[in-house]
């Protein structure tokens, strides 16, 4: 059922309906055409081959995108790569190269998981960073060393001989649960709808063998697409609803998803034999989408690794208990390597390499003394303390979008670090602290902010201003909220004349096919031209009424409708441009970017430019694309 699937099931509905409202005799012929354009979705399914779609691929050539003929559409040459970024937060893959940085894209939409991804580049010498954020300015380093110490594991496995053990257990199957009504009864409950469909407007043919009447035939169309819409949604659920089964034995691994066959030879199942694989990966993954043919997100996947560091196979494990999964592979020999098995643990995050009475004093939390630092119980008691002659110093900085302590001893070596939510304290407390009591500690992002601001007010105002005409009145002062910024009156007026147009040559076409039951065509356009007048008039009133509109404010952007309802709202830390985007692909449109460059929200509507860009600079939003010069926002807990 995966091989044979509808081909234009889009176009040919559309068919059948305009085929269901013609007028067409015999009856016959007329059934016959509405039945031909139903079929024919799934006979060119059956017949004709389902088309490749175009993949990545990342060897010692670069990066490249690769059509199904094997020709490369887009390439970026290996030896033109410097490095290569990762976002932690969705994937993001950004190329840096000597001109600046370009971003490719999601990883996972490209079919790449991160660690093979990561292995194959380190092996073709390309570094590989990962940032935090949208791909902004820091580094993740916890997800980076993540990867490198999966990378490690990898590298053990493949270097450790692996013996297969005898197979003295049971081969262990597991099913995954279905997600919702069984796929048997979804399918009949389909067909039957396609049926029923078809007997309907069989019925309608031979009770007017001359041809039907202009109701019967919206009725029929009404069936048709019933019975085509039924037909495909149950077709698409039990694409989607495909439960996997795994046969586990120490000798090879069978994944098989769809219905069960009794014979093995029909099957379609992936084998994997366990000489053939050094080191399972089980996580997050990448995986086909049955239904549109494009690699999406799945939560559960198993990578397999060979001896060589390579991707031998994908294997789904979707709906499956990762728990079981895993342990089962153990228990039959398989090295088993998980993303998350040497993540912290919640009840002591943080704590990792902290003095043994920073665990034992619950509630404890650091505090600045008058002499140096120290830890205090929950009653405010200091019962550790650090002397202000074994600091050398005090850094705060930004790691994975939390505020982190680094103590350096009076050699210069650093000798603790942690995150100040584990020591219950924050930046700014600790930094001005620590300062009035003259310890040696430094902020360089918080000084760097300071500074950039700074600046930016004094450009602000000591900047030339352009002389004012004579007799021109003083600009008035903004004080308000915001300003609201809505449709131009060009584009709303063209609006409602094309909504009167369509709805016009909509009742033109109806008064045509549908007059001769009617009264006559030139008599039921007399009243279905004004009806349609009215209908577009009034339709678009409604919808004008609760337009949206752009709302610019200190506080940030948003996109409110006439009554008030907030549609979608954006920070002004968060945006790092507004303005035209005129890329290639796409038609230019006014977008919201990040300070990273990203495409963060599309307006719709098209405001007044002008206009728009005096209120962003009025409230100090930045109009046009992000420049990569620009200071970044304040560190954390600022």
């Amino acid at each position: 059922m995966g091989r044979r699937r509808p081909i234009g099931s889009g176009p040919f509905t559309l068919a059948a309906l305009v085929v269901a409202i013609l007028p067409l005799r015999p009856a016959g012929l007329w059934a016959a055409l509405i039945g031909a354009c139903a079929a024919l979705p799934w006979l060119l399914g059956a017949v004709l081959p389902r088309r490749p779609r175009p993949y990545w691929r990342l060897s010692a050539a670069g990066l490249e995108r690769v059509d199904p003929r094997g020709e490369v559409l887009l390439r970026y040459e290996r030896e033109r790569i410097e490095e290569l970024a990762l976002t932690a937060a969705d994937g993001r893959l950004t190329i840096f190269h000597k001109f600046g940085r370009t971003a490719v894209g999601e990883l996972a939409a490209m079919g790449f998981e991160p660690l093979p991804f990561y292995v194959t580049a380190r092996r073709l010498g390309l570094p590989v960073r990962v940032l935090d954020g949208d791909g902004g300015q820091g580094l993740d380093h916890m997800a980076e060393q993540r990867l490198a110490a999966q990378e490690a594991e990898l590298l053990a496995a493949v270097h450790e001989p692996r013996r297969l053990p005898d197979e003295r257990r049971e081969p262990t199957r597991l099913n995954a649960a279905p997600q919702g009504p069984g796929r048997r009864r979804v399918g009949l409950l389909g067909v039957l709808m396609a049926l029923l469909a078809a007997l309907v407007v069989a019925r309608m043919a031979l009770t007017d063998p001359a041809g039907p009447p202009a109701g019967t035939r919206l009725a029929a169309a009404g069936w048709t697409l019933a019975g085509m819409t039924a037909l495909q949604a149950a077709y698409r659920r039990m694409l989607r609803d495909r439960p996997v089964r795994w046969t586990i034995t120490a000798g090879r691994l069978v994944v098989q998803g769809g219905p069960r066959r009794r014979d093995r030879r029909l099957s379609r199942a992936l084998r994997v034999h366990a000489a053939d694989v050094a080191a399972l990966v089980v996580g997050p993954g990448v995986r086909v989408d049955p239904v549109t043919g494009q690699p999406v997100r799945c939560p559960l996947s198993v990578l397999a690794f060979d001896h060589r560091m390579g991707l031998v196979a994908r294997l789904p494990a979707d709906g499956l208990e990762e728990f079981q999964l895993v342990h089962e592979l153990h228990e039959h020999g398989y090295r088993v390597i998980t993303p998350t098995a040497r993540d912290p643990r919640p009840s002591g995050y943080g704590l990792d390499g902290l003095p043994e009475v920073f665990s034992q004093v619950p509630g404890g939390r650091l505090v600045v003394t008058d002499d140096g630092l120290g830890w205090a119980d929950a009653a405010g008691e200091v019962v550790l303390r650090m002397p202000e002659d074994r600091l050398g110093g005090i850094e705060l900085l930004t790691i994975g979008g939390h505020a982190w302590v680094r103590l350096y001893g009076s050699d210069g070596e650093e000798f603790f670090a942690a995150p100040l939510s584990a020591l219950r304290i924050s930046r700014t407390d600790l930094r001005e602290s620590a300062r009035k009591a003259g310890l040696p500690v430094t902020d360089a992002e918080y000084d760097a902010y300071l500074s950039a601001a700074f600046h930016g007010v004094v450009e602000a105002m000591t900047g030339p201003s352009a002389p004012a005409a004579a007799g021109d009145p003083p600009e008035p002062v903004e004080d308000g909220p915001g300003v609201l910024l809505d449709a131009t009156r060009s584009s709303r007026i063209g609006t409602y004349l094309l909504s009167v147009v369509m709805c016009e040559v909509v009742a033109v076409l109806g008064a045509l096919w549908l007059g001769d039951g009617l009264g006559g065509p030139l008599r039921t356009l007399s009243w279905v031209a004004p009806a349609g007048l009215v209908i577009g008039l009034a339709g678009y009133w409604v919808y004008d009424r609760n337009r949206d509109q752009l709302r610019i404010s200190p506080q940030g952007i948003a996109v409110v409708s006439r009554r008030g309802r907030v549609s979608w709202t954006l920070s002004r830390a968060t945006v790092g441009g507004i303005g035209i985007d005129e890329s290639v692909e796409r038609v230019p449109r006014l977008v919201v970017w990040s300070p990273a460059g990203r495409v963060l929200r599309q307006v719709t509507f098209p405001p007044d430019l002008d206009e728009l860009r005096r209120a962003c600079e009025r409230y100090g939003l930045p109009w046009g694309p992000p420049d990569a010069d620009r200071p970044a926002p304040p560190p954390p807990e600022l």
